[in-house]
């Protein structure tokens, strides 16, 4: 760091925006284990169910994402240069790219809902779980949850401007207050208590739903009551037009890889669960054990590359390209080094988390090993995702498309696909030799990064 002249107020300020967001993101997802205990608590094939509904819901997440993330590069710069009706156009294309994408995702997921989710309901059990049960389980979980879509989309849009801006805060409280009123729900849905029915899995997704309701209306509410805060917000709705029609274009042009890549991105993850799932139910059982205690603590690292990439854009926004290049070497190693502590947690809990769950033994056991798996890779992906967005600050939107969608399709995708249906050898094989592809992408990335290839001031350009 002395080497490099590295400013210790840009890592405290990367801190700060990222601490409200591991705290919301890791009290969405410790609440997200209560539900998925819950849920356990109905049987292997309600586990299933939700995870199989959550793997489609996932996409849509990350499509939501990719499609503000584009805009979102060219706020935090616009915010970096002092131009606030540029944020304010910014926040409106965000606006009109989530209503499309949060109607595409409702129509797919209510038309084709029985077509998606029987991908993942090809592989066979040893311990008798009800493919039909779970079917129908999946389905009305997945109904349930296209309620909330809209508030989803307009939160976000929200929640990412905020941050852009400098002010973690607002969305971080939001958070609480959804997942706080997520837990209540699902103890009052789910088992049906203080005189509410018992729902089961469609209670949890009803509880969801109240959630995001419950999220939407704090941020919303609290911002515009704080406008004075967050002057980008006044007069926000005068108009929903963009007023410079300029930068629509460079926009776009940005925005459509991110949005891409994120959904084939995810696309592809669900793509080799379903190749995982060739080895039987009960794999899609312990990987979603596994994943209920990893997204849990990999909020550090995912909160960390979304700093790293506001960080970044408003150094570049600002015009200052050393600063930008050799600060994100170091926080890159910096949160690598974070996620090492991690690992060890994680492998520490690894043989006593699955106990809690009412599920089979292979599925506990497997549960295990998937745990210790994703641990060891832990400071890989924290690297990796600091790596990303670093190269997405710079607006170098198509080589992240190359790099990360393309190369999950063809690269892992495609090892996922023949070792689990041309092959015998066993999941835990697959899934690590799956993993251990993401070296590659570490090696080009850092390559890129050091060479300074993805440095650029957007703002400028456009101006």
């Amino acid at each position: 760091m002395k080497k490099r002249n590295i400013d210790f107020g840009l890592l405290k300020k990367t801190c700060i925006l990222a601490i409200p967001i591991m705290i919301q993101n890791g009290i969405a997802n410790a609440v997200g284990l209560v539900d998925n205990l819950m849920v356990g608590s109905q049987g292997t094939e309600a586990i299933v169910a939700v995870s199989i509904a959550g793997q489609l819901m996932f996409v849509f997440w990350l499509a939501l994402f990719g499609a503000l993330s584009g805009p979102g590069i060219f706020g935090a710069q616009y915010y970096g240069n002092g131009d606030l009706d540029g944020v304010r156009d910014v926040f409106r294309i965000k606006l009109w790219m989530g209503i499309f994408v949060g109607l595409l995702g409702i129509l797919i997921f209510f038309n084709f809902d029985t077509f998606l989710l029987g991908l993942y309901m090809k592989g066979q059990t040893e311990d008798g779980i009800d493919p039909v049960l779970t079917m129908n389980l999946a389905k009305q979980y997945l109904r349930i949850m296209l309620l909330g879509i809209p508030f989803i989309v307009l939160t976000q849009v929200y929640a990412t401007s905020l941050r852009e801006t400098d002010e973690s805060f607002k969305p971080m409280i939001s958070g609480i207050v959804s997942v706080l009123t997520d837990v209540v729900f699902n103890y009052l849905l789910i088992f049906g208590n203080f005189g509410f029915p018992a729902l089961g899995v469609a209670g949890a997704a009803y509880a969801t739903v109240i959630a995001r309701v419950a999220e939407f209306l704090v941020l919303i509410v609290w911002s515009h009551l704080r406008r004075k805060k967050h002057p980008f917000l006044i007069g926000i709705y005068k108009s929903l037009l963009i007023k410079n029609r300029h930068m629509i274009k460079p926009i776009l042009i940005k925005s459509v890889p991110i949005m891409l890549n994120e959904f084939l991105w995810a696309g592809a993850i669900a793509f080799m669960t379903t190749c995982y799932s060739q080895r039987g139910l009960d794999v899609l059982a312990g990987i979603n054990i596994s994943n209920a205690i990893c997204n849990l603590l990999n909020v550090v690292f995912i909160a960390l590359g979304n700093a790293v990439g506001i960080v970044i854009g408003q150094l570049l926004g600002a015009g200052e390209f050393k600063k930008a290049k050799d600060s994100s070497v170091v926080l890159m190693w910096f949160t690598a080094l974070i996620c090492s502590v991690l690992t060890v947690i994680l492998i520490a809990l690894a043989k006593w988390f699955p106990t809690l769950y009412d599920t089979t033994e292979t599925s506990k056991e497997m549960a295990t090993v998937f745990i210790t798996i994703t641990a060891i890779f832990f400071p890989l992906q924290g690297f990796l995702n600091s790596l990303y967005f670093t190269l997405r600050s710079g607006g170098k939107t198509v080589i992240t498309f190359i790099f990360d969608s393309i190369f999950s399709w063809v690269v892992c995708g495609t090892c996922a696909f023949i070792l689990s249906h041309y092959t015998n050898m066993h999941i835990f094989g697959i899934y690590i030799a799956v993993q251990c592809l993401d070296f590659i992408k570490v090696i080009v990335g850092y390559v890129m990064i050091k060479k300074g290839i993805w440095i650029s001031n957007l703002v400028k350009q456009d101006a």
